[in-house]
């Protein structure tokens, strides 16, 4: 079997892009980062989407992004929106992100001699953040095969996103028909150590809207009635 390296956070994306590698035939090892992010309940739901999706490894690497700040998701002092989604690029992006985290990725793909790289990226229903676009997923596979030493004695690096271009709904839609359990995801930007969502800030909202188009059961756990 193929190797790849999944990126999972926990949530509905991720858990959506590991049962797209699995059934596309990839031994699929997962990666999470605990990069000081509030909503840490996410980091025992990607254990949990793991286990439950067969994946043949699933590590955390911890990266402190909260001594630099500069983002609602690890830095207390900046609230969380939550009064819905607003044009530009919110408080909730994390500077340097997901160049950050495919970067871990690449250098465990090379360690274990994997070409392939999946991330639950998304471009359309989504919170504005530029590292989820897809002239950033081409420009990273670009560098990656400048960069590194497997792609150099030739064996290419391939980064896929295959929800780049799909709505929330089709997203919900696809990974229900492959058998992905929601309940196991957290979403929630503030989710609680028993990872109940919150019900009002965006990546909420961006969700429960995806069920309620897909005219599917939405099965997350919330704090209180939203």
């Amino acid at each position: 079997m193929k190797r790849a390296v999944v990126l999972l956070s926990g949530g509905l994306d991720s858990a959506t892009t590991l049962a797209i590698a699995g059934t596309e035939g990839y031994d699929c090892r997962c990666l999470s980062v605990d990069y000081g992010q509030r909503h840490v309940a996410e980091l025992a739901a990607a254990a949990r989407v793991a286990a439950a999706l067969g994946a043949r490894e699933h590590r955390v690497v911890k990266i402190d992004m909260g001594q630099f700040g500069g983002s609602a998701l690890t830095d207390t002092s900046i609230a969380v929106p939550t009064g819905g989604v607003a044009p530009g690029i919110p408080v909730t992006y994390v500077p340097a992100r997901n160049t950050i985290m495919l970067s871990l990725a690449l250098a465990w793909a090379e360690v274990l001699g994997a070409q392939d790289i999946f991330v639950g990226v998304n471009a359309v229903d989504y919170s504005g953040y530029p590292d989820c676009r897809p002239e950033f997923i081409r420009a990273f596979e670009a560098m990656a095969n400048l960069a590194t030493k497997a792609a150099v004695e030739g064996r290419p690096l391939r980064l896929h996103a295959p929800l780049i271009e799909s709505s929330k709904a089709d997203i919900v839609r696809r990974g229900a028909a492959l058998g992905v359990d929601y309940a196991l995801t957290v979403s929630c930007y503030l989710a609680d150590a028993e990872g109940r969502a919150c019900g009002t800030c965006d990546s909420c909202r961006l969700r429960r809207a995806g069920f309620e188009a897909a005219g599917l059961a939405d099965p997350t756990r919330y704090r209180r009635t939203a």
